[in-house]
């Protein structure tokens, strides 16, 4: 490796990568509504749609990825995680739930995060407690549980056929390939 090479902070990469799945969350739900608008889809049967009946719906996959996505800054950042009603609606709704996660993502800068990979971080997980260091917890729970949540909502979308594919899941890439 080159001496050259940007050391990785802990904002780089936990926050940064959960910008850009609500990049590709956004324009999921952009292309749900346009669906909708066309008259190719009920708006009300994609926010409930799910994979499988004991998995939760569309509408509760962008709620989940929002508290991941606070959860792992506000941790990361030992503060306390904002709460957030699940009252999400509409996509309307739901775009708006991402920017006002965004906006709590906001209040956490590179400088708030020096030295998180060594933070303490015990959660409840089904009734255990497991605790991590800081970058254990975004290597192992953070950022998979976030996109966990991220690719299901795509997988509903495309499950109930909606014209999508794997460049719209990875939004960031597509961009760079159409040399934005």
């Amino acid at each position: 490796m080159s001496d050259d090479i940007k050391t990785l902070n802990m904002y780089d990469f936990s926050i940064m990568p959960i910008m850009g799945g609500f990049r590709c969350l956004r324009g999921l739900i952009d292309t749900a509504a346009t669906h909708v608008k066309a008259g190719k889809a009920d708006e009300q049967t994609i926010l409930d749609a799910r994979l499988y009946a004991d998995m939760d719906p569309f509408r509760r996959q962008i709620q989940h990825a929002s508290d991941a996505a606070k959860a792992c800054a506000m941790r990361l950042a030992g503060r306390t995680v904002p709460s957030m009603v699940d009252d999400e609606a509409s996509f309307e709704d739901l775009i708006g739930r991402i920017a006002k996660t965004e906006d709590v993502l906001a209040q956490v800068s590179p400088a708030d995060l020096v030295g998180s990979e060594n933070r303490v971080i015990k959660l409840n997980l089904r009734r255990k407690w497991v605790t991590f260091d800081g970058l254990s917890y975004v290597q192992e729970f953070a950022l998979p549980n976030f996109f966990f949540h991220v690719t299901t909502a795509y997988a509903i979308l495309r499950h109930n056929g909606f014209s999508i594919g794997k460049m719209d899941y990875l939004v960031d890439v597509g961009h760079r390939r159409n040399g934005n």
